[in-house]
C-alpha cells in the first residue's frame, strides 16, 4: 500500500473534484480517492504492485485535467494568471458595458449609429471571449466527455448569449432598416468579466487558507554550519547526513533534528510546538530542526535529516489532513456531482416552459442563461475543505496536529474523555517516597529492589535505582530475570527467589499479604504506588513511589467538565492509588488495575455504555486503547510512534492541547456548517429565482449579469467566512 498527495490543475468547482475521484474509485488497485477543489489535490492510497502512479496521473489527465509539482514559496502563477485575464477583460469589457448600460444610469453617452454600435459590442466582445477562451474550452471538454462542470454551464450560458446575438446582428445586416433588436453581448461580456474576477478572489482567498503549510515550509533553514576535521563549513542543507557535528551560534536556527552533545541554551520552540517561553537544552537533550537557539553555543548530532525530520513529518500531516474529506462532506460532494447534469435540464425546461407559455425566444434565453450562471456549485464544494484547512492550520500553529478532517468532526462529538495516569495526567518521572522495614533494613530493602529493576523497563524502576544510588549502595548480579506483565518482576539473588511488585504477584506465588494490608492501604490511599518485596516467600519490605502531576493537568481537566465532558483515568494501578488523583484532579470516574492490553476493553465497555470516547496517552504503550477510542489523542513531544499512533498529535506535553484541540474542532465544525447553510440556501433561493418564478408577481427577470455577480459573490463569501476563523483564540492559554 502506498499514499501519495498529488497536486491537480484545471478544476474549477466540486463536479469537477467528483469526476476525478468516481473515475479514480473505478480503477483496480485504488483503495483510496480523496480530491480537494480547495487545496487543489489528491490524497491517494493505492496498491503500488497493481496500479502505478503514472496510469493514475493518465486517468487524471485523459478527464481534461492536468497533474503537476507543487511549488512551495514564491508567488501563484494561477492567480497572476487570472490577474492577467481580468486586466484585459477590464479594458475591452467595460467599454462595451458602458456602451449598452451607461444611458440606463443617466452616464453622458456618445452617439454612435446602431451599426456602429453594434459592430463595435461584437468586436469588444469577440475579444474577451478570446482572451477567456480557457473557460470556454474547459466548459466544451466536460460536455463532450458527459462530465459537465462549472466551466460546461458557464460556456453554455455565454456562448449562447454571444452566438444569439451574432445571428441577430447577421439578420440586422441583412435588412439595416430594423430600429429594435436584443442583443447579449453585453450579458456574455458582463459573465465572464465577473467569473474572472471571482476566479481571481477566489485564488487569492483560497491562497490564505494554507498560509500554515507555506509558513510551515518556509521555517527550514537554507544551510548549516557542518564541523568536519575541525573546520566550520557551510554546507547546503540538503547536503546534511545523519552523523554530522553541527554547530549553531546564538540566534541561528537549527538545521535538524539531533542530540546535543556540547553546550547549554534555551531554545525558541514556539514555530514547533507553539511554547511560548524558551526551553533550556543541555547535553543529551533532542532538538528540533527549524527552532531558534537563543543564547549559548550549541554542537550537536544530525539524528533526522531530509523529509525524517520533525518539521517534515508534520507538514506532510498537516498537508493529508488538509486534502482529507470529512464524512459531513459527503452530502455536497454527492449533491456536486449531480448538480452540474441537474441544472443543464432545469434551465432548458424552464425556457420550454416560458415559450410554450407564450414569451418571445428572447426572454426565454434569458431565462436560460440566468439559471445556467446562477447555480454554481463551488460554494458547495468549497464549504468544508475551507473551513477544514483553516481549522487544522490553526491547530498546527498551536502546536497541535489533526491527521484527518475525520478527526476534526469526532472530536466535536466527544462526551467522554479518558485519561491514561503515568507519563499523562502525571510527569512519568516518579520518586521513591517510603521504604517500609518488614524484616530487612531499608539500605537492603532498597538495594535487593534496585539490583532487579536495574532490568526492568517499567517508569517506576528508575526512581529505584536513583534512590540506590543516592545511598551509595551497590547492586547485586542476578539471574533468571522475569517480567510479569502488569504485575511485577522475579528472579534470583545469591540463588535466593526474589519478588517484587503488587500483591496480585505474591498471591500468584501464594505469599500472604494480609498482614501489611494496612500498611499498603495507608499509602495508596496518599496516591503513592506500594510495591512488595519478597525473598523465598517472605515479605521483607514495602517501597512506596510517587509520580508528580504535570504543571496544567487540573486545569485541563476543570475546563473539559466546564464543557460538559466527563472525565475518566484509566490505570495499571489499584484503586486507591487511581481514586488519590482522582480526587486531587476532582475525576469523578476510575479505571483501576487495568493490564496495558485490557486498556482497549474498557474503552469498549464506556463505548458500549452509549459514550464517545477520546482516549488520551503517550502513543506507545496505549496504541491498543488509542486505536479502540472513537478518537485517539496521542501525548509525545513529536515522536514517530505518537505520529503514527494517534489522530491527534499533541506536539508537546500540555494537557491544555486536549481543550484547545476539541474546542478547535467544535468551532472548525461550526463554520462547515454555517458555510453549507448558505451554500446550500443561495442555490435553493437563486435558481427558482433565476427561472423567473417572480416574474408573473412582479415583472421582474434576473438579468444573467446580475446572476454571474451573485454567483461569484457566493463563493468568495463561503472562503472569506473561513478565513474569519483566524480570530480564533484558544480557552485557555
Amino acid at each position: 500500500m502506498k499514499k501519495e498527495i498529488l497536486k491537480i490543475g484545471g478544476m474549477t468547482c466540486a463536479s469537477c473534484a467528483a469526476n476525478i475521484e468516481n473515475a479514480l474509485r473505478k480503477k483496480e488497485g485504488i483503495i483510496e480517492a480523496s480530491v480537494n477543489i480547495a487545496s487543489e489535490k489528491a490524497n491517494l492510497v493505492f496498491n503500488s504492485e497493481k496500479i502505478s502512479l503514472d496510469e493514475i496521473k493518465k486517468t487524471i489527465e485523459k478527464l481534461g485535467f492536468i497533474t503537476k509539482e507543487e511549488i512551495r514559496g514564491g508567488g501563484n502563477p494561477e492567480i497572476a494568471k487570472l490577474k492577467k485575464r481580468l486586466l484585459i477583460s477590464s479594458i475591452f469589457g467595460l467599454p462595451l458595458i458602458y456602451i449598452v448600460m451607461g444611458k440606463m444610469i443617466g452616464l453622458p453617452m456618445i452617439n454612435l449609429t446602431m451599426m456602429n454600435n453594434i459592430t463595435i459590442q461584437f468586436i469588444l466582445s469577440t475579444i474577451v471571449i478570446v482572451v477567456n477562451f480557457s473557460l470556454w474550452k474547459a466548459g466544451f471538454k466536460g460536455l463532450i466527455k458527459f462530465i459537465p462542470n462549472m466551466d460546461s454551464l458557464i460556456f453554455i450560458g455565454t456562448a449562447s448569449a454571444y452566438f444569439y446575438s451574432i445571428a441577430v446582428f447577421i439578420s440586422f445586416l441583412s435588412n439595416p432598416q430594423i430600429t429594435s433588436i436584443h442583443l447579449y453581448f453585453e450579458s456574455a461580456v458582463f459573465i465572464l468579466l465577473f467569473i474572472t474576477f471571482g476566479k481571481y478572489l477566489e485564488a487569492i482567498t483560497k491562497g490564505k487558507t494554507s498560509e500554515a503549510i507555506k509558513k510551515l515550509a518556509g521555517l527550514q533553514p537554507k544551510e548549516a554550519t557542518v564541523i568536519k576535521d575541525g573546520k566550520e563549513i557551510k554546507t547546503p542543507i540538503s547536503e546534511v547526513q545523519v552523523g554530522d557535528i553541527i554547530l549553531v551560534k546564538p540566534g541561528e536556527k537549527i538545521p535538524v533534528d539531533g542530540i546535543i552533545i556540547n553546550g547549554y541554551s534555551g531554545v525558541d520552540q514556539q514555530t514547533i510546538t507553539g511554547e511560548s517561553i524558551p526551553v533550556e537544552k543541555k547535553i543529551g537533550d533532542e532538538v528540533i530542526g527549524a527552532t531558534v537557539n537563543m543564547t549559548g553555543s550549541l554542537k550537536l548530532k544530525a539524528t533526522k535529516v531530509g523529509k525524517d525530520t520533525m518539521l517534515s513529518h508534520i507538514i506532510k500531516t498537516v498537508e493529508e489532513a488538509m486534502g482529507s474529506k470529512a464524512p459531513i462532506q459527503l452530502l455536497a460532494d454527492k449533491v456536486s456531482f449531480y448538480f452540474v447534469p441537474s441544472v443543464i435540464a432545469i434551465s432548458i425546461i424552464s425556457a420550454i416552459v416560458w415559450l410554450i407559455l407564450g414569451q418571445p425566444f428572447a426572454f426565454a434565453l434569458t431565462i436560460f442563461v440566468a439559471v445556467l450562471i446562477v447555480a454554481c456549485p463551488c460554494a458547495l464544494g468549497l464549504a468544508t475543505p475551507t473551513a477544514v484547512m483553516m481549522g487544522t492550520g490553526l491547530a498546527a500553529k498551536n502546536g497541535i496536529l489533526i491527521k484527518s478532517s475525520k478527526a476534526l468532526e469526532i472530536a466535536e462529538k466527544i462526551d467522554m474523555i479518558v485519561f491514561d495516569k503515568t507519563g499523562t495526567l502525571t510527569k512519568g518521572k516518579p520518586v521513591t517516597t517510603d521504604v517500609i522495614e518488614i524484616s530487612k533494613s531499608k539500605n537492603e530493602i532498597l538495594q535487593l529492589a534496585a539490583s532487579i529493576e536495574k532490568h526492568s523497563e517499567h517508569p517506576l524502576a528508575q526512581a529505584i535505582i536513583e534512590s540506590a544510588e543516592k545511598n551509595n549502595l551497590q547492586l547485586s548480579e542476578i539471574t533468571n530475570f522475569q517480567a510479569v506483565i502488569g504485575k511485577g518482576v522475579s528472579c534470583k539473588i545469591e540463588n535466593k527467589v526474589v519478588l517484587f511488585g503488587t500483591r496480585k504477584l505474591m498471591n500468584d506465588n501464594k505469599i500472604d499479604t494480609e498482614e501489611i494490608e494496612n500498611q499498603m492501604q495507608e499509602l495508596e490511599n496518599q496516591g503513592k504506588t506500594s510495591m512488595i518485596l519478597s525473598q523465598e516467600k517472605e515479605i521483607i519490605g514495602i517501597i512506596a513511589v510517587a509520580d508528580t502531576l504535570k504543571e496544567f493537568s487540573s486545569q485541563a481537566i476543570d475546563v473539559l467538565k466546564k464543557m460538559n465532558k466527563k472525565v475518566a483515568i484509566i490505570t495499571g494501578d489499584n484503586k486507591r492509588v487511581g481514586q488519590a488523583i482522582a480526587n486531587e484532579l476532582k475525576i469523578d470516574r476510575v479505571l483501576a488495575e487495568v493490564l496495558p492490553q485490557e486498556k482497549s476493553a474498557e474503552i469498549k465497555k464506556l463505548q458500549n455504555e452509549g459514550s464517545i470516547v477520546a482516549m488520551i496517552g503517550d502513543g506507545i504503550n496505549d496504541a491498543p486503547a488509542l486505536a479502540q477510542a472513537d478518537l485517539g489523542i496521542a501525548l509525545g513531544s513529536g515522536t514517530d510512534i505518537a505520529m503514527e499512533t494517534g489522530e491527534i498529535v499533541l506536539i508537546k506535553d500540555d494537557l491544555r492541547d486536549v481543550v484547545t484541540a476539541i474546542d478547535l474542532s467544535k468551532y472548525t465544525m461550526g463554520k462547515i456548517k454555517q458555510n453549507l447553510f448558505w451554500a446550500f440556501f443561495y442555490n435553493s433561493a437563486g435558481i427558482p429565482i433565476a427561472a423567473g418564478i417572480l416574474y408573473p408577481l412582479t415583472g421582474w427577470l434576473l438579468n444573467p449579469s446580475f446572476a454571474a455577480a451573485a454567483m461569484a459573490f457566493s463563493s468568495v463569501s463561503v472562503v472569506s467566512n473561513s478565513l474569519l476563523m483566524k480570530r480564533y483564540k484558544p480557552k485557555v492559554e
